[in-house]
């Protein structure tokens, strides 16, 4: 049986509800930068939160998370992040070990969707972590 388009990006959509914090992360070769926002794309962290691409740095990611969600009495959240060469691959595979959702983003989407956050195509990686969180939470 196929499914129903329709009926998955539905489930996609009602994932996102007013208690999920969702982040973004912006991979790089030896520090991530993630942002949270909410389900309206309001930033919830006054910093981008850097960590390293190894164990530390996931743990690091992980109880800053946990932080923000009990600061903004949020019950649940989604991390996003690009698929980009293999670097995500290690923080991807961890986040999934721990039972956290993670949600994939095409780079096109993040390249296109640049603009919309401040009408400005500059490039940064705290930017480009807001993008992919919104790009999750839509």
């Amino acid at each position: 049986m196929k499914s129903n388009p329709i009926n998955s990006q539905n489930q996609r959509v009602e994932r996102i509800s007013t208690t999920t914090l969702v982040i973004g992360i912006d991979i790089a070769k030896e520090k991530h930068a993630a942002q949270a926002i909410n389900f309206r794309g309001i930033v919830l962290t006054k910093r981008p939160i850097l960590f390293s691409n190894d164990l530390a740095g996931f743990e690091h990611l992980e109880h800053s998370i946990r932080k923000l969600q009990k600061m903004h009495g949020m019950n649940d959240f989604v991390v996003g992040m690009e698929s980009t060469g293999h670097y995500w691959f290690n923080i991807a595979n961890w986040l999934v070990g721990q039972g956290i959702d993670v949600a994939l983003v095409n780079p096109m989407t993040t390249k296109r969707n640049k603009e919309n956050r401040d009408n400005s195509p500059s490039k940064n990686d705290p930017k480009d972590a807001l993008v992919i969180a919104d790009a999750v939470s839509r």
